[in-house]
């Protein structure tokens, strides 16, 4: 996947979003203050700088002006449009502002890793194999047929893999953020999925919740 550099100050903030990045499969690296991050981010080639505004030292628009080639999401609790405008002027990929959906970050490390070509496009387990961009699904060396929606759930469940992650939550990854149907409809896609690819054992169950898928 891919190597992250974490640049916030407060550490259970930091550690959060680390603790979920790691789940999924990325390499993270933490920082607490604007100098130390500027120094990480000059000294070595991350894949992508998670960076906040307000810092100790310097804050993350002063970093900005010094990073011209690393993707850089912002994460700070600055939530006026002005802030805004300025972080995108400054070359920012993204700018989600606190408080933030864990669920919602590791889509849009996706999102922004899928834009500079970072993002995973093929992934294993067990005898199953998932080709991303072709939306392709083998196990055992023979393709199963998903239906496009069924796909698109497998998707979500192996990109946020290791959380627990809610129907609705999955409703919104699956069916995209403006899907208002039956949250038992992810169900009914989950137990396809169970059976056509094996992998009760990988899917499991979140009492009251929803699902997760464990890798």
């Amino acid at each position: 996947m891919a190597d992250i550099l974490i640049v916030e100050d407060e550490k259970a903030i930091n550690d959060l979003i680390r603790f979920n990045l790691e789940l999924v499969g990325h390499r993270c690296f933490q920082v607490f203050d604007g100098e130390a991050g500027l120094d990480e981010a000059l000294k070595l080639k991350y894949d992508l700088i998670i960076l906040d505004v307000m810092l100790p030292k310097r804050s993350g628009f002063e970093i900005m002006e010094y990073i011209k080639e690393t993707p850089v999401i912002f994460v700070t609790a600055r939530s006026s449009g002005k802030d805004k405008i300025q972080g995108f002027r400054l070359g920012a990929d993204d700018y989600i502002t606190k408080p933030f959906d864990i669920v919602e970050l590791v889509e849009r490390v996706k999102a922004v890793l899928r834009r500079t070509k970072k993002a995973e496009e093929i992934f294993e387990f067990d005898d199953i194999r998932i080709e991303f961009a072709g939306k392709r699904v083998y196990k055992s060396g023979y393709e199963v047929q998903l239906k496009p929606r069924e796909f698109d759930l497998l998707e979500a469940l192996v990109n946020n893999r290791n959380i627990a992650l809610s129907r609705e939550q999955l409703l919104r990854l699956a069916w995209d953020y403006d899907y208002e149907g039956d949250a038992h409809t992810v169900d009914i896609h989950i137990q396809r999925l169970r059976q056509k690819l094996g992998i009760t054992d990988r899917i499991k169950t979140v009492y009251k919740t929803g699902y997760r898928f464990e890798i």
